[in-house]
C-alpha cells in the first residue's frame, strides 16, 4: 500500500473524482479495470436490452439468458419445491449455515423493527395530516452466477418485509447448470421472499421495471450488481424507484498507536478481497504504526485464497499519516466512505465529529465483517462518496408518505383568502375561483 505523509497531500489524493457516467470510480479516474467496455457502448447495449424486454417481455428475457448465460430455461421462476429442497443441499455442504442465517435474520429483523416503530408515526396538524404506507411490490437484485451472497438476500429482503411490503420479488443470475445456489434460496425463504426468478443482468432489471408475462412489475428495485446492472438501474429510474447506484466496496480506517496492526490489516484485506476496484484506506497518526500495518498486510495476504484479487486492490490502497485524529476525521468526512472504522483511544468520543459515512465501526472489536453479516443494520450502504447525502438501506426505503388535507368551514375562511391572493399573483385565475366559490356567500 502506498504511504502518504501530511494532511494536505492526503487530502489531494482522497478528493474523489467526478463519477464518469456511473462507471465505478476509485481514487483516480485512470484506475478503471481493463475489462470494462467503453462507456458509450455499455450504455447503448443496456438501452437495447431494456427496449427489447419492454417490447417483447418473456421472449426477450429468454433470448438474453440464452445469449449471456448459455441457458435455455423452461421456466424463469424457481418453484416452491426447489426452494424447500435447498435446505437439504445447504445442510449437505455446511450443516451450520442455516442456523447462522437464521440468527443473522433475527438480528436484522430486530434492528429494523425497532427503526420502523420509531419512524412509523402518522401526523395530524390543524387541517393537514400525513399517512404512512408500505410499497406494494419490491424487486431485489442479488448478484450470483459464480458466487452466492445469501447475506445480501437477508440485508435487502428483511427491511422490506419489516416495512410491510406486500410482495418481494428476487432475481439472481443462474449457475451454468441453470440452478440458483441453494444458499440463496434458503436465505430467501428465511427472509420471507415471495417469488424467486433465475435471471440476471440488465434484462432482469428491465423485467422488474416493466413487467413480463412471468415477472411482475415492481415499484422499487434494490440491490447491487455489475456495471450493466448499475447502468440499467439508472436508466429505469423514474419508471420505478431504485435504492441507489452501488459501486465498489470501501473501507477507511482511522487508527492511532493504541490500535492492533493485525486487526487493521485483516480489515483492509477483508475489503480488498471483494474485487480489484475495492478501496482500502488507512489514516493513522503514527508513522511506525503505518509500517507495522503494511508488513501485516503483506504477511496475511500470502495465505488468502483470493490473494490475486486482494493484491490488485491493495496496489491502489493508501496509508495516510497525519498529525492528529481530528485531521484523520476531517479526511474521512471529505472521502465519505462506505465503511468507517475508528480504531483509536476513546473511539466513542470521535463519533460526534463524523459527518459522512455509510456505517461507523467503533473500537477495535467492531470489524466491518460483523456489519456485513450479523450485526443488524443492512450492509447495503452508500458508496462512491454518496454518503454525503445518502443513507444505508433501511425501512424508510420501503415506505411512502401520503399527505392529507381536511378543511372545515372555519379553516376555509382562514385559509381561502390567502390561497386566492397567492393564486392570482401567480396568474392562475381558475385556482383562485375554485377556492373563492367555497368561501363567498353572495
Amino acid at each position: 500500500m502506498k504511504v502518504i505523509k501530511g494532511f494536505t497531500s492526503a487530502k489531494a489524493v482522497l478528493s474523489r473524482p467526478v463519477p464518469d457516467e456511473f462507471y465505478p470510480t476509485s481514487l483516480t479516474l485512470e484506475l478503471k479495470p481493463k475489462n470494462l467496455p467503453p462507456r458509450d457502448k455499455a450504455e447503448r447495449d443496456v438501452r437495447k436490452i431494456i427496449d427489447e424486454v419492454r417490447e417483447h417481455r418473456d421472449k426477450a428475457v429468454h433470448a438474453y439468458t440464452s445469449k449471456y448465460d448459455g441457458l435455455e430455461l423452461a421456466s424463469l421462476e424457481v418453484s416452491k419445491e426447489q426452494i424447500a429442497s435447498a435446505y437439504q443441499a445447504v445442510d449437505k455442504d455446511n450443516k451450520k449455515l442455516v442456523g447462522a442465517l437464521k440468527m443473522a435474520a433475527e438480528r436484522i429483523g430486530s434492528f429494523h423493527r425497532a427503526q420502523r416503530d420509531n419512524i412509523w408515526h402518522e401526523v395530524a396538524v390543524s387541517s393537514s395530516g400525513q399517512l404512512v404506507r408500505p410499497l406494494e411490490r419490491v424487486g431485489l437484485y442479488i448478484p450470483g452466477g459464480t458466487v452466492a451472497y445469501p447475506s445480501t438476500v437477508l440485508m435487502t429482503a428483511i427491511p422490506a418485509k419489516v416495512a410491510g411490503v406486500n410482495e418481494v420479488i428476487l432475481v439472481t443470475p443462474p449457475r451454468a447448470s441453470g440452478a440458483v445456489p441453494p444458499s440463496i434460496l434458503v436465505a430467501a425463504d428465511i427472509a420471507g421472499v415471495d417469488r424467486v426468478f433465475r435471471i440476471g443482468g440488465a434484462q432482469a432489471i428491465a423485467a422488474l421495471a416493466f413487467g413480463t408475462e412471468s415477472i411482475p412489475k415492481v415499484d422499487k428495485i434494490c440491490g447491487p450488481g455489475n456495471i450493466f446492472v448499475t447502468i440499467a438501474k439508472r436508466l429505469v429510474y423514474g419508471v420505478v424507484d431504485i435504492d441507489g447506484l452501488q459501486g465498489p466496496s470501501e473501507v477507511l480506517i482511522i487508527a492511532d498507536e493504541t490500535a492492533d496492526p493485525g486487526y487493521c490489516a485483516a480489515d483492509l484485506l477483508a475489503q480488498a478481497e471483494h474485487d480489484p476496484l475495492a478501496s482500502t484506506i488507512l489514516v493513522t497518526t503514527s508513522p511506525r504504526f503505518a509500517d507495522k500495518v503494511n508488513k501485516e498486510v503483506e504477511q496475511q495476504l500470502q495465505s488468502l485464497p483470493r490473494r490475486a484479487i486482494a493484491a490488485e486492490s491493495l496496489d491502489k490502497g493508501i496509508i495516510a499519516v497525519v498529525a492528529s485524529v481530528d485531521e484523520a476525521i476531517e479526511l474521512a468526512n471529505l472521502y465519505a466512505p462506505e465503511h468507517l472504522c475508528l480504531m483509536v483511544k476513546d473511539a466513542d468520543s470521535c463519533v460526534g465529529k463524523v459527518a459522512n459515512a455509510g456505517c461507523i465501526f467503533i473500537g477495535g472489536n467492531s470489524t466491518v465483517v460483523l456489519g456485513d453479516y450479523v450485526a443488524g443494520p443492512s450492509h447495503v450502504l452508500p458508496t462512491g462518496g454518496t454518503a454525503r447525502f445518502a443513507s444505508p438501506l433501511n425501512v424508510s426505503d420501503f415506505i411512502k408518505y401520503i399527505n392529507t388535507v381536511s378543511v372545515d368551514e372555519a379553516d376555509l375562511k382562514e385559509l381561502g383568502e390567502a390561497a386566492s391572493i397567492i393564486a392570482r399573483a401567480e396568474g392562475f385565475d381558475a385556482h383562485a375561483r375554485a377556492v373563492e366559490k367555497r368561501f363567498k356567500t353572495d
